[in-house]
């Protein structure tokens, strides 16, 4: 399993992050708090608070690919 916090900031990112997890053969959620969700769904997606990072959570073993796709919503703390 792979883990990474990422950051939709917009209807476009959540659209095109669906998308990306949609393409997957393996099960893909976002977690926040104490919800989980399956990412493959936009209408799922919207039921998280996006005003704050969720984790993505793949379930696979080989994530090069997806770290490729996703590298635009990792989340980056400011300093």
């Amino acid at each position: 399993m792979f883990e990474q916090k990422i950051f939709l900031n917009n209807l476009n990112d959540i659209k095109k992050f669906a998308e990306i997890a949609s393409s997957k053969d393996y099960e893909i959620e976002l977690v926040s708090d104490k919800y989980v969700i399956d990412a493959k769904s936009i209408t799922n997606i919207f039921t998280l608070d996006l005003t704050k990072p969720v984790t993505m959570r793949a379930h696979c073993e080989n994530n090069g690919n997806l770290i490729k796709q996703v590298y635009p919503f990792i989340y980056r703390q400011r300093k």
